[in-house]
């Protein structure tokens, strides 16, 4: 009697090579998806400075020698989790930084909770962030910072930075932070205040959902976003390199937190809806935010693919500001690339590092 294991090989045996590939692709697909474990990230070593309310400052590899005598603290956005800046190792702008003997901060938001759907940008600007850099400098012994800011991280920093002049700020890096919000696309169209009501929806929701935010991304490029991550994973499954690097980049862009409806509202009016920094009329705690008070070193990184915060809307700065050593420079990659994969690793990282090393010490 023939056994069934040894029929079923034999039938596998009849099976064309083209498809055989196919089911061992199409196995891998389902292990990817809905068997293996989520990767680990945020994995370069760190201990915490300083915590207010749900944020935290960290200070990354304090075993290993600082070359560089001026500390460098980063701002994330108020969206997702900022462990995009140090998703795996070689895959890590902090751990890049790190390893070049760069001090290295940076101030996690955390997720907030219902009671904080009051927090305004007021309250990140003008209180958390001037004391993270006292923090920094206390904690560091330095008498100077450099600050760095990505996506609308990097917006807070420009307008933090040009309200506390009187913080002893020599560098600022910005990576893909809008400040002309004048010509956005379908997000114009979108956010247009004649037909999104801005304040029903705050009112009603509180705190934004990361999963609303998530969805007015994605529907910048349908097809591509909604699509493209799993056409790829499907036509590229059997490289463990880009499957290990598929599974990073979808638990962090899953990985969204709450919008403080306080902020949100004044981010969709002030600067989406008014544009009103690039025009010198955006208030701050009752502070007029003048862009021409950063005097500070600048690199002004933009990706040249980013449809979130196109080149257009930060290359504006450049002539706002009074920096006498300024730089724009334009990556080859996405708004989300230009911190993880080969391009960041390739062409982000170098640029930050050899632009920051000639001006820390």
């Amino acid at each position: 009697m023939i056994s069934p294991i040894k029929e079923w090989e034999d039938i596998l045996g009849m099976v064309p090579e083209e498809l055989k590939s196919q089911m061992n692709r199409a196995k891998r697909f389902n292990e990817v998806m809905f068997v293996e474990p989520e990767p680990q990230v945020y994995q370069t070593p760190k201990e915490v400075v300083w915590t207010k309310n749900k944020a935290t400052l960290y200070r990354f590899a304090p075993h290993l020698p600082k070359t560089k005598r001026v500390p460098l603290l980063m701002f994330y956005a108020l969206i997702n989790k900022p462990y995009i800046l140090d998703l795996a190792p070689g895959n890590s702008l902090i751990e890049y930084l790190v390893n070049r003997g760069f001090d290295v901060y940076l101030m996690d938001w955390g997720t907030p909770g219902p009671e904080d759907r009051y927090m305004k940008l007021d309250d990140y600007i003008m209180d958390y962030m001037p004391l993270a850099v006292k923090k920094v400098l206390r904690h560091s012994g330095s008498d100077e910072v450099s600050v760095l800011g990505y996506c609308m991280g990097g917006t807070m920093t420009a307008i933090f930075s040009s309200l506390h002049t009187h913080l002893p700020i020599k560098n600022i890096i910005l990576m893909t932070a809008p400040i002309d919000f004048s010509e956005l696309g379908l997000f114009t169209n979108w956010l247009d205040e004649r037909y999104f009501n801005l304040d029903k929806m705050v009112d009603t929701l509180g705190n934004v959902p990361p999963e609303m935010i998530d969805l007015g991304n994605k529907m910048l490029k349908p097809l591509v976003n909604f699509y493209g991550p799993y056409v790829s994973l499907a036509e590229r499954v059997e490289s463990q390199s880009f499957v290990d690097s598929w599974k990073l980049m979808q638990k962090w862009v899953g990985d969204g937190i709450p919008f403080p409806g306080e902020a949100f509202r004044q981010w969709i009016r002030d600067f989406y809806q008014h544009n009103k920094l690039i025009k010198g009329e955006l208030v701050i705690r009752g502070q007029r935010v003048e862009l021409s008070n950063i005097r500070a070193s600048l690199l002004n990184i933009g990706a040249t693919r980013d449809h979130i915060a196109q080149p257009k809307q930060l290359e504006p700065l450049m002539d706002a500001i009074s920096s006498e050593d300024k730089t724009l420079s334009l990556m080859p990659t996405g708004h989300v690339s230009i911190v993880f994969g080969r391009q960041a690793v390739k062409h982000t990282y170098p640029t930050i590092g050899d632009w920051l090393d000639e001006r820390s010490n």
